[in-house]
Order: structure tokens, then sequence, then C-alpha cells
């Protein structure tokens, strides 16, 4: 996120030895280059802040990446925060990006929504209004950036004593799984301090809490008692209680892990975070799918998240499909599909014959199809019930 430190301030021991994180949890942050499942660089490592989106001076770039990095997360049993790419001047673009992404935010009340001002021509004034608004909105209000932007920028003493900063130094590109507080970007209350963009190899930003800041959200910081829920929350902490950990053995594949435990395998690498063309190590900790949960599990991975419920009747889940609220039955006049996922590609829960009835909550244009969504006891499915072409219909409603 922030460029490799130009004029580090080099502490003495002394100085070296008072930065200590209180908590000490290790985590990581992501956006669209760490793709829709996310990207661990150990197993030590507790919590991932994602991008919901980008803000550039009244342009919007959402991360349709977003609701499955927090989903995966809470799956992992790891916990969610988020952040948003923050280019603004003045209130009124504060405002024009924080109606806009805060009800897309997916982790709960109380986390971390931090604001990214690295770029643009920031005034003090609109970055204090701006956390404010996210402060109002229930959440931790946090100014990310790296010091000698801010300090050129801004007031960054008046907003630090107000609001934790997430502040970054970056040493040098060698690989740093831990921090090196020779280059500490000294200041008052840094509550998060984001040490290397090179954590493993490749590349990933790696970070430390200071001070327990990303237990916010979360009972004594179990990812699994978030303050509140979201559909990614929700989807995450099913997939928690689905499946179990599982330490790879020696011989072990993709494959044959996911044979074992009734899984698709592409689905169990998505679950921890990774692809098939990822290797896999002896001693490596997964989670797999519970006796007799694999196709839950599999439908759950592979099925789309839905926008936060703001009291909105129109959303867009995280595959960019529009839903509207509208309650309703559908009773087909042929054989059709019911599906995980609202795609002719999803995997089916049934075939279904003329006078079958579905109930349900939503519809949406896509594909060729109007879908209508029918809520179930783990999760949605999901039916095409017209040709969205001619507008015929596949049976009857009220």
């Amino acid at each position: 996120m922030a460029p490799i430190t130009t004029n580090a301030v080099t502490l003495s021991q002394q100085e070296v030895t008072t930065v200590k994180a209180a908590k000490g949890d290790h985590g990581v942050d992501w956006s669209k280059y760490q793709d829709i499942n996310g990207k661990w660089g150990y197993a030590n490592d507790k919590f991932s802040i994602s991008q919901v989106g980008g803000y550039y001076n009244g342009s919007f770039v959402e991360q349709y990446t977003y609701p499955t990095q927090v989903r995966n997360t809470i799956a992992m049993g790891r916990r969610a925060h988020t952040y948003i790419y923050a280019q603004f001047s003045g209130r009124w673009q504060a405002d024009q990006m924080l109606n806009y992404y805060l009800p897309k935010v997916q982790t709960p009340k109380g986390s971390i929504v931090a604001l990214d001002v690295e770029s643009g021509s920031p005034d003090t004034d609109s970055v204090l209004y701006a956390l404010k608004r996210v402060q109002d909105a229930g959440y931790t209000a946090v100014l990310y950036g790296y010091k000698n932007f801010l300090t050129s920028h801004l007031d960054l003493h008046q907003i630090a004593s107000q609001y934790p900063l997430w502040l970054a130094e970056y040493p040098n590109y060698a690989v740093t799984p831990n921090p090196n507080y020779n280059f500490f970007p000294s200041f008052e209350n840094v509550a998060i301090f984001q040490f290397t963009s090179t954590y493993i190899a490749g590349g990933l930003d790696g970070n430390i809490d200071l001070t327990g800041i990303t237990d916010n959200g979360y009972k004594n910081g179990n990812a699994q008692k978030p303050q509140t829920n979201t559909p990614a929350m929700n989807a995450g902490k099913q997939l928690h209680q689905d499946t179990h950990n599982y330490t790879v053995q020696r011989g072990d594949s993709w494959w044959s892990i996911a044979h074992k435990y009734g899984m698709d395998m592409y689905t169990l690498a998505s679950l921890n975070n990774q692809t098939i063309n990822n290797a896999i190590y002896p001693g490596e900790v997964l989670r797999v799918a519970d006796k007799d949960d694999s196709k839950k599990v599999d439908n759950k991975v592979n099925q789309p998240i839905a926008q936060p419920n703001t009291g909105s009747n129109t959303w867009t889940d995280n595959m960019g499909d529009t839903w509207h609220k509208e309650n309703g039955t559908f009773t087909s006049t042929t054989w059709l599909h019911l599906r995980w996922g609202a795609k002719p590609s999803s995997s089916a829960i049934a075939y279904l014959g003329p006078g079958a009835t579905i109930k349900y909550d939503a519809w949406s244009n896509h594909n060729g199809f109007i879908y209508v969504r029918q809520p179930r006891a783990n999760g949605y499915g999901y039916i095409a019930v017209r040709n969205a072409y001619n507008h015929v219909p596949y049976g009857a409603f009220k």
C-alpha cells in the first residue's frame, strides 16, 4: 500500500525496546491483487484488513474480492476488518465516498474501517470529518498512510489526538516476516505498524497490532463472536462450524485430501485461501469439511454473498448481479433446475418437475434469465423462472 521509506527514523536501542506490541498479533491487508480468497503469510496470522473499494475524487472502484475475503477470513477463525482507499478533498467528497461505501461494509460494528490516505490533496478538516462519520456509524475509525505523506498534508498530531493511526514504513524489499523497529515511524497513537510489503516472497503487506485494536468488533477477540452480523460474516461462521483443522501429511495432495473428506479439490483450496497450484507441505494446517458436511461446505464456498441489509430493496451481490426484494410464490409448468447459485453453471440442488412450488424473497435479471431466490435452512436456492429476452415464464406467480 505504501512505498518503501526513504528517510526512516533510526531509533536508539533504548527507544527500540519501548516500541513493543501490547497485543503483538500479526496480520495482512488485501485488495483485489490477493484475489477472491485473500492470501495469508504465516500460520500465526490473526487478522486481515480487506479493501471494500477505492474513491478517487469522485470516481469509485469497487473491489469485487471484498465479500469473499471477509467470509474466508472468518471461516479460518481469524478476525476481519475493512479499509477504503480514500483520495478525497473536502467534506462533500467525504460524504460522497462514505455514503457509497459504508453501507457495503461486511465486517461487524466495532471493527476497523480505515481510511487509506496516501495520494491526492487531503486536508485535515475533511479527514477528521470522514473519520468521525466512520466512528458515528459504529466502527473503529483508523487513519492509514505513510508518515511523510501524512505529515506533509495534514495536522497529524491533531488527528492522532482523536483517532488511532496505522502507519507504514519499510526498511527494504527483502522478505520480512517480523518488524524491524529500527524503522518504526515514531508518532503518537500508532495502533498498527505495517512493517513490510514483502511479508513473503512475491509480495504481501505484513502488519503488527500494537494495542489490541484488531480485537475490536469481536467478543474477546473471538472471530466466531462478532458484535454484529452481515451476510459475509454469517457465511464465514457457518463454514467454520462445518469444518475442522487437518494437518497435512507426507504424500498428501489437494486431490487426496479433498477425496478423503468428500470435497471438490478446487473448493478445498479456495476455502484455505489458496489454489490447487499452491504447494502444500507436511505440517501445514488446512480447514476441511466435517463428516456429512462436504456438499454443504462446497456449496457455501461457491455461493454468492449478498450485500448487507441496510433497509434497501435493491442490492448488488459479489458476482455483480443486482437483486430486488420481492416476496412471492412460483409454481413451475416445466422441468427446471434449482441451484446453489444464480448461474447456469451453478451446482444443482434438485431437478423440479411441473407443479413444483418455490417461495422466493428476491429476483434478479442476468445471464438471459429472471432468477428468484429461495431461502433455505443452509443458505439460498436459485431458480430461473422466466426468459429475460422474450419474457416467456416457466410457470405461474402469485
